[in-house]
């Protein structure tokens, strides 16, 4: 990771770390929620996303806020270059292919090795936010799949 994605991912774990409360359902936005990704076919329902830093800025890395509402969830996907999730509110879930499916709560990071196929996404009744880091971003665009059954989200 270069030295601008280990900044960058040092205050944005010192913003959401030092938010957390003993209420963990209680939401505490950090970060604009940002724009509805309409129609978009790699989530089931509802998401927002709130871009920081993109691959425009010549970093090689992204960051982004994503809100993903109750139940949502992503398709399978990998990144070439790998990718880093910093869990800040809510309930989520995080599979890789293969494995068991795990639960999400704020000041949780996963971290995803390059080219692992993984979905992420809410918990089925509440809402979900990660700041979501790509790295090496310029090995390529996440690769997309196909969506998550409600088997393999309810983990049947």
């Amino acid at each position: 990771m270069n030295k601008l994605c280990v900044i960058t991912v040092t205050i944005l774990m010192g913003a959401c770390c030092n938010n957390q409360s003993v209420e963990n359902d209680r939401r505490h936005d950090v970060f604009p929620k940002g724009e509805l990704m309409v129609n978009n076919p790699n989530f089931t329902g509802d998401a927002w996303l709130e871009m920081f830093v993109t691959k425009a800025d010549s970093t090689d890395c992204t960051v982004g806020n994503v809100t993903f509402a109750p139940g949502v969830r992503n398709s399978w996907h990998s990144h070439p270059g790998g990718q880093i999730l910093l869990c800040t509110s809510g309930e989520g879930r995080y599979q890789e292919k293969g494995k068991p499916v795990q639960v999400l709560k704020p000041g949780d990071v996963v971290k995803i090795a390059p080219d692992v196929v993984h979905w992420h996404g809410a918990a089925p009744d509440k809402e979900f936010t990660h700041v979501a880091i790509g790295t090496q971003v310029s090995k390529g665009p996440a690769r997309w799949y196909e969506p998550v059954t409600d088997e393999e989200y309810y983990n049947k």
